[in-house]
Parts: structure tokens; C-alpha cells; sequence
């Protein structure tokens, strides 16, 4: 058997449209708030108390948090170990326990079917990637029959 760098382990699926949405979408956000809250009048501004301004930082946290939850989603394959980081969790599988990986018509992220009879959703490959995540589906698929 090849050794893993030569079979291009370790590998690492990651979803392309939802990153760069959610980036795209938080950068504006953060550019329009902070625009915003520099464009009121300096007496505005020092009306604000600081528990109101603690909230708006508190829900700029929040907001962040979700963030980096979407963009850390992936799927990593080593040679003996499937690694699935969805959000903030993590699971650790080995090859043996994955049985298959599907993406159906429709679903909105790829899923491993397990040797315990259970099914796991794994972000790390999503539908919306179009063609990318059918060509990451079917690479993944490969690396584990091997």
C-alpha cells in the first residue's frame, strides 16, 4: 500500500460558496456598523450607555461566533481516520466506520452513513458548491475505498 503523502493524504474538503458568503456578508456588516456608529454626531454617540454599548458588542460576538462556526466546517481524511468538524463539533471516525458518503438531490450537505446503523451530516461538502462539491464527493468516495 502506498504510503499516505503518496496517496495525497491528508486531504481536506471544504465548503467554497458558504465561506465566502458568510465572510462576504459578515465584512459588510461589520463595515456598515462600524460606518454607522462613526457617522452619528459625537452627542449621539455619548448618550449611549456602557450596558447598551456591552449588548452591541456582546451581539458583534455573537454574530462572529456563527461566523467562524460556518467557515471552520470541513471534512479531513488521513490515512487511517475520517475527521468531520461540523460548526464546533467534532467527530473522529475511522475509514472502517464510514460505509458510504452521499449527497442526494436536494439535501443541502453531504452525509456518511456509519457501520452503527446511524447517519451523520458532514458540512463539509455542501450543495450549493455546485459541480466543486459533486468533484469533492466523488474524491472523497475514492480516498476512502482505497
Amino acid at each position: 500500500m502506498p504510503a499516505a503523502s503518496e496517496r495525497g493524504l491528508p486531504r481536506t474538503f471544504r465548503p467554497l460558496a458558504t465561506r465566502m458568503a458568510a465572510t462576504l456578508l459578515g465584512g459588510m456588516l461589520l463595515v456598515i456598523c462600524l460606518a454607522a456608529w462613526f457617522l452619528l454626531a459625537r452627542d449621539i454617540r455619548d448618550r449611549f450607555t456602557p450596558f447598551q454599548i456591552g449588548t452591541m458588542l456582546f451581539f458583534g460576538l455573537l454574530l462572529f461566533s456563527v461566523w467562524w462556526g460556518l467557515v471552520r466546517s470541513r471534512i479531513t481524511v488521513t490515512a487511517e481516520r475520517l475527521v468531520v468538524v461540523n460548526g464546533f463539533r467534532r467527530h473522529d471516525y475511522d475509514q472502517a466506520q464510514v460505509l458510504a458518503v452521499r449527497l442526494p438531490s436536494g439535501a443541502p450537505w453531504a452525509t456518511l452513513d456509519l457501520a452503527d446503523g446511524t447517519t451523520r451530516t458532514a458540512l463539509g461538502i455542501q450543495s450549493s458548491d455546485g459541480d466543486r462539491a459533486r468533484a469533492q464527493l466523488r474524491e472523497l468516495r475514492a480516498l476512502l475505498e482505497r
